[in-house]
C-alpha cells in the first residue's frame, strides 16, 4: 500500500509543518503502508527566520527543503501518478498557503499550483482517499474548485481557542464550493462520499501530543477508506 504525501517545504512559517509531516510519515508506517513523498520543484515564496518571524534575504527551493523532512526520499510533484498510489495526504504549515496555493495572500481567490490541483483532483476522481491536515484542507478546496465535487472539510472550530480566524477560513472554503464543518483537535471530519478526511491539528491551540493523535486519527481514517 502506497500513500502519497505532498510537502510544501520545511518549517511552519514558510513550508510544511514539521511535526505534522513527521507524524504523517509515522502514522503511515504504523499502518504498514509506504509513504511516497512529493514536492513542487519551485522557489518557495519567501524564507522566514523561525526565531523572530522576520523575512530573510535568501531564496530556497521547495523540493530541496522538503527533502530534509523526507530524508532525501522525495520526488518532484510533476512525477505524481495517481495510478501508483492508494491515498494522498497534504500536511499543513504556511507553505500550503504560500507555496502550494496563494491562500495566505488572497484567501480563496488565490491561485493553486496546477500540478497540485492535478494530483488532488485525480485522486478524488479516482475515488482514492485524500487527507488534509491543518491548512491542507484549503489546498484540497482549491483543487476541487470548479469540479462540481462538493466536499465537506474542516480547519477546526470557532468554539475553542485558535491562533487563526477559523470562521473566516471556513467561509473562504465555502466560497470555493466546500461545505465547512466544525471539528475540535480531538476530532476529524470524514467525507465518506468523496473519501476525503480533514483534521485541524495546529489550526487549534494544541500541544504536540494532541496534534500527534489528531494526525494519527486522520491517517487511520484515510487508509481505512481504501
Amino acid at each position: 500500500m502506497k500513500i502519497g504525501v505532498i510537502l510544501s517545504g520545511n518549517g511552519v512559517y514558510d513550508g510544511a509543518e514539521i511535526h505534522e509531516s513527521g507524524f504523517t510519515l509515522l502514522a503511515i508506517a504504523e499502518k504498514g503502508a509506504e509513504a511516497v513523498c512529493f514536492a513542487p520543484d519551485i522557489t518557495q515564496h519567501h524564507v522566514i527566520n523561525h526565531l523572530n518571524g522576520e523575512e530573510m534575504d535568501e531564496k530556497r527551493n521547495v523540493l530541496t527543503e522538503a527533502a530534509r523532512i523526507a530524508r532525501g526520499a522525495i520526488r518532484p510533484l510533476d512525477q505524481f501518478d495517481a495510478n501508483q498510489l492508494d491515498a494522498l495526504v497534504v500536511p499543513g504549515g504556511f507553505g500550503a498557503a504560500k507555496n502550494l496555493t496563494k491562500w495566505a495572500f488572497f484567501g480563496p481567490d488565490g491561485a493553486i499550483l496546477p500540478e497540485v490541483k492535478k494530483a488532488i483532483s485525480e485522486m478524488v476522481l479516482a475515488h482514492k482517499p485524500v487527507a488534509g491536515l491543518c491548512m491542507g484542507p484549503t489546498v484540497i478546496a482549491k483543487a476541487l474548485e470548479g469540479t462540481g465535487i462538493n466536499a465537506s472539510l474542516t480547519v477546526g472550530t470557532t468554539e475553542q481557542p485558535s491562533p487563526y480566524d477559523i470562521g473566516a477560513i471556513s467561509q473562504g472554503m465555502e466560497k470555493t464550493g466546500v461545505a465547512p464543518v466544525m471539528k475540535t483537535i480531538e476530532e476529524v471530519a470524514i467525507d465518506r462520499n468523496n473519501k476525503i478526511v480533514s483534521a485541524p491539528c495546529y489550526m487549534m491551540e494544541a500541544n504536540i501530543l494532541q496534534v500527534r493523535e489528531n494526525v494519527k486519527k486522520a491517517i487511520d481514517a484515510a487508509i481505512d477508506l481504501i
